[in-house]
């Protein structure tokens, strides 16, 4: 018995070396290593001296991979046992197994995978893995949103799932807790660990859908350097991604020192780059200004009618619709285009449905730029035999660029200009006196083309500090005590904000503002305000700076041990205890909190704080080994105790199998009770603004009483109008009224009354390693999971076009039309009938519930070509959602949003922007020592517009099928030298069109590059 123990235990240790690499079949770094044990946890990995990275040694994907298959798939001839007998850390587990079972499943991501992938950052290729849904990245973060990149494992919201470094949390990024994975430094991470199924007794309450754990280098000889280029076949979209790492032990190999430096810079990509966006978000703000009639004020419709007459126009004019002003100042009717003189297909205008638009699609970038500089420094020394003493400190200087367009009049009190300003048209002045109260001031709207773009810039500065010790206490017991502090600071700068308290003053002058600045303001024609001089420019905008803060003080403690021996091995128990206070500050810029910046939301400041003490304890048990039928069975549990200062106490628990009936077949399942408390954003965020993506109606939503909208032409039209006027739309106006644009106002806001929420989760699946050692199948692995979250009393905030869907009865929510109904009173129009705002507070809603099953596979066939020996291989991960469902309120109907397209959805929005019933990625390539090439297959399946679910009347079109073929290669020249390239998009696929979205697609979910190269170069000495 103990010969076969200390066999398996070498063939762990054997795999923890190999494991983290075996991911490069995949080339992006998903692999079937279902069963693999990987060196890490929750206490930080320990280093062993035939686990040294040196330069020199490495060797292509293709060979460690081999390595890896080789161990996992067992072969006649066992290998001999560890001399150290070292037991190695499970991913999912405070357990020290002696064995390579993992009874969570679990994806690994090697360094060298991810870098065949071609990829700028990290979460970019976790987001091709089927288990992700896309949170945060480039194509995201416009109007000031931070440009992050977050994690969302199984689209259950970016903060139920817990990224760690090292097996330790991460700084936070915002106020609701998300980790920015755009911190972390390429040049020291060694590989990734992916639990797909629920950890939060184990980790912490806030892994709900899984972990996802980022593996540091852990002891380096020498030097590495790494460059990578990529570029798009249009000659833009340039990405550089270089680092340097040194590494050395010291005092008799008593010691290691890691340093690690990266620089990482992203060009943005502009709209007006890609023939897609020429037409997309066509706005009614534009840049010729409009007069926009009160509806309690109207012109004389004779007089106006008498106007257009001298036009040569015959058709009857309506003089509640917004007039627009030619260069040679005389009037158009902006719906319809009567009288445009304009340019219709140049400038930035376009008719679209005959109406006078400006394209915003044109104006911004939907491709963030990024500049990123990091450094890394981690340590460790042999105090006595057996304890050891560990710091780690890491440094980011991270800027994000968001450019989103000119800025527009709208949100906040609406501009409006006296009788008496000399810049007023002739035309429009006799329209203007015709109205029941001539001299009353009027409402203008416009689009500032005579300043440069706003854009937004975010300077992320963030800092870690670590120290701890670790060492043993007796035999089979050993401890873990560490201290961290860490903070990160966010500037960010809304460079060329347009003031409008500044433009107002400009429009109230008598003389038009020449006495304030050259030449005034004339907002009457696209020429005129094109014109605006450079001091009136720099008067009417400004550089607004605002300031965040959130940091995080922590300090754990963990023994493990072993209790009792059953004749399987040992039982374990893992016991920890830790305190973390996270704080939070925020303070905008006076201009933003009043909502004095023209077409920004304003931002309250905020302060919060929440203290958290936790004790969980861990227990494994091997029941049978080595007998018939049960080459291993063995059963665990956790608990975790956390007490919040905030809600109290919550537990969370979880119960664990495993049976392996014959030595290449697991058996494995978990069932946990996991219970979330509200972080600091979701209980204190003031009333902060944002975007509320509504697009332009038929196609979309809409707002529900513009006259173009499905509410307004079906047999509810009467109830709806009424409806209209009962929230603000003059009665006199409303026969006519549009919504001018494709997004509007949405305000988020904290509720201290908020209750945790809880969820019960279970994974069952089975892990087949191959079951033959010679022929087809001698190299072969198969894992097949699935899993079943359900959680109750879900916090998150009303989606936005939930609450228009149901005011307006869209889906059977409010029959009576009535203004009372909750979710009316949560939005917010202005006198013009205009809605400014959506409220969308957090709130305990009904409940949220996922299942599917995820499959991973790898067959590999040995081949000699050239007299040199390889393989050719196929590798496939594919997942497939059962259902999504979410409850809005208790005791309400689910709604299914299973293989739904909803693009207007923010990063971590609850449903996601995408919950395809089936995702995959597919690879089939050729791999020896020195050389690897391949095909990879990146596929997702229909999908419904998010219409089919909010307006199931109107339903829009979805989202096609959608695949993506990327080609690769490696090459090792030498043993220090090694060239790795590509084209990702093979076939230059074109972006699909998403209803839901304001821009026509969604640039996070798909590929808006299209064709692009990379080359990339790895040294060591």
């Amino acid at each position: 018995m103990k010969k076969s123990i200390l066999t398996r235990r070498a063939l762990a240790h054997s795999v923890s070396r190999g494991a983290i690499v075996a991911g490069a079949a995949l080339m992006i770094g998903v692999t079937a290593t279902p069963a693999t044990a990987q060196a890490i946890g929750t206490t930080g990995p320990t280093t062993t001296t035939d686990q040294v990275t040196k330069p020199g040694d490495a060797t292509t994907a293709a060979a460690q991979a081999d390595e890896a298959r080789a161990t996992i798939a067992p072969r006649p001839t066992a290998p001999e046992p560890s001399t150290d007998g070292a037991d190695i850390v499970v991913t999912g587990s405070l357990i020290q197994r002696p064995n390579n079972t993992s009874v969570s499943p679990i994806v690994s991501v090697g360094d060298i995978a991810i870098k065949e992938a071609g990829v700028a950052t990290l979460q970019d290729a976790l987001n091709q893995f089927p288990s992700f849904t896309t949170g945060g990245n480039a194509g995201t973060g416009g109007q000031g949103t931070g440009g992050r990149a977050s994690i969302n494992l199984h689209g259950l919201g970016t903060n139920r799932n817990l990224v760690l470094l090292d097996g330790r949390r991460l700084p936070s990024s915002d106020i609701n807790g998300n980790v920015d994975v755009n911190i972390l430094p390429e040049a020291i991470i060694d590989g990734i660990d992916v639990i797909t199924g629920g950890a939060s007794a184990v980790y912490g309450s806030d892994a709900m859908s899984g972990v996802v754990n980022f593996k540091t280098v852990r002891k380096l000889e020498g030097v590495r350097v790494d460059l990578l280029n990529t570029i798009s076949e249009r000659g833009d979209a340039y990405r550089f991604n270089g680092s340097l790492a040194l590494g050395s032990s010291f005092a008799d190999d008593r010691g290691h020192v890691i340093a690690a430096f990266s620089y990482a810079k992203q060009n943005p990509i502009n709209g007006s780059a890609r023939d897609f966006f020429y037409d997309k978000t066509p706005s009614s703000f534009i840049g010729t200004g409009t007069f926009v009639p009160s509806a309690t004020n109207a012109p004389n419709a004779a007089v106006e009618q008498a106007v257009f007459a001298r036009y040569g126009v015959t058709s009857t004019v309506n003089p509640l619709l917004n007039l627009g002003f030619n260069a040679n100042q005389t009037l158009f009717v902006q719906t319809g285009a009567v009288n445009y003189q304009g340019p219709t297909n140049t400038s930035g205008y376009l008719l679209v449905g005959n109406n006078v638009r400006m394209p915003v699609g044109q104006q911004t970038d939907f491709y963030n730029g990024l500049d990123r500089k990091t450094a890394f420094v981690k340590a460790d020394y042999e105090l006595a035999p057996g304890i050891t003493a560990y710091g780690q400190f890491m440094y980011v200087d991270l800027n994000v660029k968001t450019a989103s367009g000119g800025s527009l009049t709208q949100f906040g009190v609406p501009l409006t200009v006296p009788v008496t300003n000399p810049f007023i048209p002739t035309d429009l002045r006799t329209i203007l006196a015709s109205r029941p109260n001539a001299g009353a001031s009027f409402t203008i709207n416009g689009r500032y083309v005579g300043v440069p773009y706003k854009n937004f810039e975010e300077q992320y500065n963030v800092q870690q500090y670590l120290a701890g010790v670790r060492g043993g206490i007796a035999s089979g017991w050993t401890f873990d005590v560490y201290a961290s502090y860490d903070q990160s600071v966010h500037d960010q700068a809304i460079h060329s904000a347009v003031v409008k308290s500044r433009v107002q003053t400009l429009l109230n002058a008598a003389d038009g503002g020449r006495s304030l600045c050259a030449g005034g303001y004339n907002p009457f024609g696209d020429a005129n305000a094109r014109g605006l001089s450079q001091a009136c420019a720099t008067y009417i905008t400004k550089d607004a700076f605002s300031k965040e803060k959130v940091s995080q003080t922590q300090v754990q403690g963990q023994i493990n041990g072993k209790l009792f021996d059953l004749g399987a091995g040992p039982a374990q128990i893992a016991i920890v205890a830790d305190y973390r206070r996270n704080s939070y500050s925020y303070v905008p810029d006076s201009d933003l909190a009043a909502q004095n910046l023209e077409s920004i939301i304003a931002s309250a400041g905020a302060t919060g704080a929440i203290n958290l003490k936790e004790a969980a304890a861990q227990l494994d048990i091997p029941l049978l080994s080595d007998r018939p039928f049960f080459r291993e069975l063995g059963i665990g549990g956790a608990i975790r105790v956390s007490d919040y200062s905030t809600t109290g106490t919550v537990t969370s628990f979880e119960g664990d199998a495993r049976w392996r009936p014959i030595e290449p077949l697991l058996f494995r399942g978990s069932y946990q009770r996991a219970v979330r408390a509200p972080n600091i954003g979701e209980l204190f965020a003031p009333a902060s603004g944002t975007q509320l993506v509504i697009g332009t109606p038929p196609a979309s939503l809409g707002d529900p009483c513009d006259v173009r909208s499905s509410a307004r032409t079906g047999a509810s039209a009467a109830q709806v109008s009424a409806l209209c006027v009962a929230q603000g739309v003059p009665g006199a106006a409303v026969s006519s009224y549009t919504f001018p644009t494709t997004a509007t106002g949405q305000t988020v806001t904290g509720n201290t009354a908020l209750t945790p929420e809880k969820a019960n989760t279970f994974n069952l699946g089975l892990v087949l390693n191959a079951p033959v050692r010679s022929g087809l199948f001698r190299d072969f692995t198969l894992s097949i999971d699935y899993y079943n979250i359900n959680i109750k009393n879900v916090i998150s905030s009303v989606p936005g076009l939930t609450v228009l869907s149901k005011c307006f009865n869209l889906d059977g929510s409010n029959p009576s039309y009535a203004n009372s109904n909750p979710y009316c009173q949560l939005i917010q129009r202005d006198a013009t009938g205009q809605i400014v705002s959506v409220s969308t507070p957090y709130l305990n809603l009904g409940g949220l519930k996922t299942d599917g099953v995820e499959i991973q596979a790898h067959l590999g066939l040995p081949i000699a070509i050239a007299g040199a020996q390889g393989k050719v291989y196929a590798d496939t991960a594919v997942g497939y959602t059962r259902s999504y469902k979410v409850q809005l309120l208790p005791n309400t109907p689910f709604l299914d949003y299973t293989g739904v397209s909803n693009g207007g959805a923010g990063t971590g929005s609850v449903p996601p922007r995408a919950t395809p019933r089936w995702k995959s990625l597919t690879t089939i390539g050729y791999r020896s020592d020195a050389f690897g090439m391949g095909l990879r297959w990146r596929y997702q399946g229909p999908l419904r517009d998010v219409s089919a679910v909010l307006t199931p009347a109107n339903a829009q079109v979805g989202v096609a099928a959608y695949s993506l073929f990327d080609l690769f290669v490696s090459t090792k020249i030498n043993k220090r030298f090694e060239i790795r390239g590509g084209v990702n998009n093979l076939l230059d696929k074109g972006l699909p069109f998403v209803a839901s979205s304001q821009n026509g697609t969604d640039v996070a979910l798909y590929d808006p590059i299209g064709r692009s190269f990379y080359l990339g170069v790895k040294l060591g000495f």
